[in-house]
């Protein structure tokens, strides 16, 4: 079953929602479910690459891995990993690799195992401009969930400019918010026709905003709302390095 395009964010999409709900009765809680699995899947493939296989079985596993997951309502048996859907999403992969091959049996043999669809190409080529270095997979997992969630939280934040008509703003701001070079305050007060105080609160106000829509894509991935700032804080030290 391909994963709905348009509209991904739906409003039983928090963690504690999928766990109450993620099972084949509520579709809703399976809709969640799957939106968050088509959104850090990435992640996930990465850390099996890492983790000393080929492609190929990388593309097979990563598959079945969320089939799974969605299949056999494994987030609804999930208990102690509960609090953070990363930390559960890890922890499950990892236990899963570990049975690779009984895994792979299952998928040749076929079945009625639920389909998900992934861009697996483009997570290939992502995964080789990968720096060569030592980084162990849970290590490359965690940067990759982090910059997931940061890619996300622009994203949403760009989507409500464009509500506002302001996409083109957004569009001259956003290196002052995505690690770009951004451009001297007063060359672009002058290229936009505003005072260069005015362009400086601009940038105060879309850095606060993507930082609101950081909390709120956080919040859907944790059960308890006190965990928020310490998931964003820990998620900033990953992104930092």
């Amino acid at each position: 079953m391909p994963l709905e395009k348009g509209n991904r964010r739906f409003a039983t999409t928090r963690w504690s929602v999928v766990v109450a709900a993620g099972d084949a009765r509520s579709p809703d809680g399976w809709k969640a479910l799957a939106t968050l699995c088509e959104t850090y899947w990435y992640p996930v493939y990465a850390f099996i690459r890492r983790s000393g296989r080929s492609s190929d079985e990388a593309k097979d596993l990563t598959q079945a891995f969320f089939a799974k997951l969605l299949e056999k309502n494994v987030v609804g048996e999930a208990r102690q990993e509960r609090g953070r859907f990363r930390s559960f999403l890890l922890t499950s992969v990892r236990n899963f690799v570990a049975n690779q091959e009984e895994h792979l049996r299952a998928l040749k043999r076929g079945g009625r195992s639920p389909h998900v669809s992934f861009e697996f190409e483009d997570g290939e080529r992502q995964y080789r401009c990968e720096p060569v270095d030592n980084e162990t997979p849970e290590r490359i997992y965690e940067r990759h969930w982090a910059q997931t969630v940061l890619d996300a939280a622009r994203g949403l934040a760009a989507s409500k400019f464009e509500g506002a008509h302001r996409s083109a703003l957004f569009e001259r701001l956003k290196p002052f918010v995505v690690g770009e070079e951004p451009p001297s305050y007063k060359d672009l007060a002058r290229e936009l026709d505003l005072s260069e105080g005015a362009v400086r609160v601009a940038v105060h106000r879309m850095r606060r905003q993507v930082g609101d829509c950081l909390r709120e894509l956080i919040a859907e991935t944790v059960e308890d709302p006190r965990e928020i700032e310490d998931e964003l804080r820990y998620l900033l030290r990953v992104i930092a390095g």
